[in-house]
């Protein structure tokens, strides 16, 4: 049972930055594929970011060129490094961990945090 635990979300005006974090209790952290999702006020859940078991990654076409992700297998930790950002990437952000790597399009991955709040005012 993998328990993941996000941080790092708050308020922060448009264009700045923010850094989310996504602490992982498995040993075997480094045999999952991670991902985050957010949910925006009165919306469906959406991917933002996937990262692989090695450093494979994709994004949403929303945050190309924006949002980082990236992986520390030795701290069992995920990031999401959020730049520029907008008013519409305001959302209840969750990471979330699969280890046959293929809920990306579905957004049914086995496991997940309880969200941590990114708000952008304009």
């Amino acid at each position: 049972q993998v328990q993941l635990v996000e941080s790092g979300g708050g308020s922060v005006q448009a264009g700045g930055s923010l850094k989310l974090s996504c602490a992982a209790s498995e040993y075997s952290y480094g045999s999952y594929c991670m991902y985050w999702f957010r949910q925006p006020p009165g919306k469906e859940r959406e991917g933002v970011a996937l990262i692989g078991r090695t450093t494979n990654t994709n994004y949403a076409d929303s945050v190309k060129g924006r949002f980082t992700i990236s992986r520390d297998n030795a701290k069992n930790t995920l990031y999401l490094q959020m730049n520029s950002l907008k008013p519409e990437d305001t959302a209840m952000y969750y990471c979330a961990a699969d280890q046959n790597c293929n809920c990306w399009g579905t957004g049914r991955c086995p496991y997940w945090g309880q969200g941590t709040q990114v708000t952008v005012s304009s």
